[in-house]
């Protein structure tokens, strides 16, 4: 009977003892995560470091040599310096030398991503450089409408790697929440190299006639002579694979490894099998993806080849119209920074493609309809149009990426994207007709807010149809929205 109260003291204590240890595990296992987390977060930093910023100077030099067309187009019009004139070739001849790229550009973009894998991303990236620096230099040099369009076709082979290429490379890094900002801070560049290209055109404009060689033909000798220089420069410094980074320690190694396991591509993973290859060219879903690629891939063509031409039918002449170029490229690369964090961030691709697909149809469709004449309110469209185009397509871009669970599927998956985006940016070149700049160009600005209309649609059925998916599914969720 007096051992009662002693007895239930030491039970006390057992359970205060039990209830100690496990608060202590707990603290254990928390700080355990916590310091997961930072290497994780570490480790990041550290490859954002080596990768995304060399990505994104490499592809804005590419962009800046396939772009600078247009600016060349209307560079010295005023004295019968620019290319046109000089080369004695019609608008019609001009639209075909653009397109011939595009088409050039559709073809070899599977084969690139083929290679990227087998010969390393460093070595083929620079090899691509190299070739396309040469062949915008040899642009600089050419008389007529055979010699341009040769010359263009060309280019459009080998750029033809470049994007489908840098956005496959970082699978190799980048589990799929971490990719759209990543590709957005990349084709973020391109609106950069639009604004960069306007700048350098203004101030290449002032050399006209210097030497006996006319503005246009400085602008190829300088935008493509970086590019040929660089491609020394990505050969030993563009890493390959977190494999085979020398920069990265063994544990950083393993990190990386274990992130990637499941949601990401590998370096030393075998290349394309034709069961991948078949399972991918039969996967529906995937057409859905390329499809709403087509109706964004017009608009951003269009803009990136005429934005010159856009803003000389908005009272700007000669080589202010270069010059105005830039704010509309400006705002679009804050705007499609902001947008692809937050796509990320709050794992919501789809919608947020959704929403800036609506606002740049919607700044197309204002600028159709205003008065040819109302020139301030019309370039503030241009602003919006330009800002909701561009920053819809690396949402878009990580989620397709998102959704592709093997190396060979991605690459593969990825070309053939971008792939079915060459004939949209064909029809890109053809709605803007130099017969109506005094309109205003209704024909380019209908189109694109139509085909961006449909791309809001198809991302919203796209978002449906995943959602369904996943319901069915049991809960476990199999598809990225």
């Amino acid at each position: 009977m007096q051992e009662e109260p002693k007895r239930g003291f030491e039970l006390t204590e057992d359970v205060e003892q039990g209830m100690a240890k496990e608060q202590q595990d707990l603290r254990c296992n928390e700080s355990a995560v916590s310091v997961n987390a930072a290497r994780r977060k570490a480790l990041i930093f550290k490859q954002d470091l080596r990768v995304v910023p060399l990505s994104a100077f490499i592809y804005l030099l590419c962009y800046l040599d396939r772009s600078n067309i247009g600016n060349a187009k209307t560079l010295n019009e005023d004295t019968h310096n620019d290319l046109m004139t000089e080369t004695s070739i019609t608008d019609f001849e001009y639209t075909i030398a653009l397109m011939v790229f595009l088409i050039a550009y559709a073809i070899f973009e599977v084969p690139s991503n083929y290679f990227l894998k087998k010969l390393k991303p460093s070595r083929w990236i620079a090899f691509l450089m190299l070739s396309w620096g040469a062949l915008t230099i040899g642009i600089g040099g050419v008389n007529n409408y055979g010699e341009l369009t040769a010359v263009r076709f060309l280019l459009g082979a080998i750029e033809a790697g470049l994007f489908p290429g840098l956005v496959y490379y970082l699978t190799f890094w980048y589990r799929p929440s971490e990719r759209s900002l990543r590709v957005a801070l990349i084709l973020a560049s391109a609106t950069l190299a639009g604004a960069f290209g306007g700048a350098i055109a203004y101030g290449v404009g002032q050399m006209n006639g210097i030497n006996g060689v006319s503005g246009w033909r400085y602008l190829f000798y300088i935008e493509g002579a970086p590019s040929c220089a660089s491609a020394i420069l990505v050969w030993f410094l563009l890493p390959d694979y977190p494999e085979t980074a020398t920069w990265l320690s063994a544990e950083e190694k393993d990190l990386s490894r274990e992130r990637l396991a499941v949601e990401g591509s590998h370096g030393d993973s075998k290349g394309l099998t034709w069961v991948e290859a078949k399972q991918t060219l039969i996967d529906w879903r995937l057409y859905a993806h390329y499809l709403i690629y087509f109706g964004i891939s017009t608009p951003f063509s269009s803009l990136s080849l005429f934005t010159p031409s856009i803003t000389a039918g908005l009272g700007f002449s000669n080589l202010r119209a270069q010059l105005m170029t830039v704010p509309p490229y400006a705002t679009a690369y804050v705007v499609t920074v902001a947008v692809a964090w937050s796509a990320d961030h709050f794992n919501a691709r789809g919608l947020h493609s959704t929403i800036f697909a609506l606002i740049g149809a919607i700044g197309f469709l204002s600028s159709a309809v205003l008065p040819a004449d109302a020139y301030a309110h019309r370039y503030g469209c241009l602003i919006v149009a330009s800002s909701g185009a561009f920053a819809c397509i690396p949402p878009l871009l990580g989620w397709l990426s998102s959704n592709l669970h093997s190396t060979g599927a991605a690459g593969l998956a990825i070309a053939l994207n971008i792939s079915f985006g060459a004939p949209g940016q064909i029809v890109g070149v053809w709605i803007y007709k130099s017969n109506e700049k005094e309109k205003g160009y209704p024909t380019g600005h209908w189109t694109n807010a139509a085909l961006l209309f449909f791309v809001a649609a198809g991302c919203v059925l796209l978002r449906l149809y995943y959602g369904r998916l996943n319901r069915k599914g049991a809960g476990i969720t199999a598809y990225a929205y």
